[in-house]
């Protein structure tokens, strides 16, 4: 036999084995099954039933939501609405609308006609809140040592009302301090805002920067975590770290979402540990940072923002 027919064997043979994979998976394994094992599966199937709409677990589609139109007769135009919120030139806000950046009342918009009322409509840009109504505003305040956290004090002690009696607006403030603590308190005229805030439901973080006396040992820390038991219930600290430990006092970072009643101080004189100073220095995403004590400053377009969406505003 010449080689050229020897090769067109190999060849042929060679078609034919590859052939046999492709009909039948593995050479000498019947077609949907294994070989002296299980049978094979029926296709479409998994486990040992076949799905059927009777015992399909999988959760339907979910409908496609119908659009809403969300503009609104005699009002102003978005980019506008956009520009005087602080996010740019008029022409920079058509961008960021045209682009797909802007929601209205859970609708991205990208006509440029579009008009919306400002006190009503609610506005994300890149998922980020923009509070539209100018005449709202939300401060930060150092609360200083001494100043007890209300507006009107009967005794004639220093106020919150006191540092901020150049501001027109009618503020309230967000929780409170007692007079012998300091730092962060927020105070708005946002009445929606500062009830979210105050609400257990939206469980907002605080964090504090104790000083305690004596040594605090982990076992301390854990417990603090655990929960102690107070006269009012058990309270917890999501969490709890030794910042500096000098001869006989501690400087610790505490968070936690209670929000009773000197409940920081209460829970370390629950485990021994009475606390010698207190300063609040962020609620949720809200640092205190270098704002010196009896300060205000405005919270930012971004800061406030990002507030407004940790309480599903």
């Amino acid at each position: 036999m010449s080689n050229e027919r020897r090769g067109g064997s190999r060849r042929d043979q060679q078609h034919g084995n590859q052939h046999g994979k492709q009909q039948g998976g593995k050479q000498g394994r019947p077609q949907g099954g294994r070989q002296g094992g299980r049978p094979g599966r029926p296709a479409g199937a998994r486990g040992g039933a076949a799905r059927t709409p009777a015992n399909d677990r999988r959760r339907p589609a979910r409908p496609a939501q119908p659009a809403v139109d969300v503009h609104v007769e005699g009002g102003v135009r978005l980019q506008k609405v956009l520009a005087q919120a602080g996010l740019g030139s008029r022409r920079a806000c058509e961008e960021l609308i045209a682009t797909g950046h802007v929601e209205v009342d859970g609708q991205i918009v990208t006509e440029l006609g579009v008009r919306v009322d400002p006190a009503t409509a609610v506005v994300h840009v890149d998922g980020l809140r923009i509070q539209l109504d100018q005449e709202k505003v939300t401060l930060a305040l150092n609360k200083p040592l001494g100043v007890v956290s209300t507006m009107d004090d009967p005794k004639g002690r220093p106020t919150v009302a006191d540092l901020v009696r150049n501001r027109d607006e009618r503020l309230f403030h967000v929780g409170r301090l007692d007079a012998d603590s300091e730092g962060l308190l927020l105070l708005t005229n946002d009445g929606e805002l500062a009830n979210r805030l105050s609400h257990p439901r939206y469980g907002i973080a605080k964090t504090y920067l104790v000083t305690v006396e004596g040594e605090v040992f982990p076992r301390i820390c854990k417990q603090l975590v655990r929960g102690v038991e107070l006269e009012d219930g058990v309270a917890k600290m999501d969490s709890v770290h030794v910042v500096q430990q000098i001869d006989d006092l501690a400087m610790l970072e505490v968070v936690l979402h209670e929000g009773r009643n000197r409940i920081v101080r209460r829970m370390f004189d629950a485990v021994g540990h009475p606390v010698t100073r207190l300063v609040r220095t962020r609620i949720g995403p809200i640092p205190l940072g270098d704002l010196k004590p009896g300060r205000t400053r405005v919270l930012g377009r971004t800061e406030l923002g990002t507030l407004m969406s940790a309480v599903d505003l």
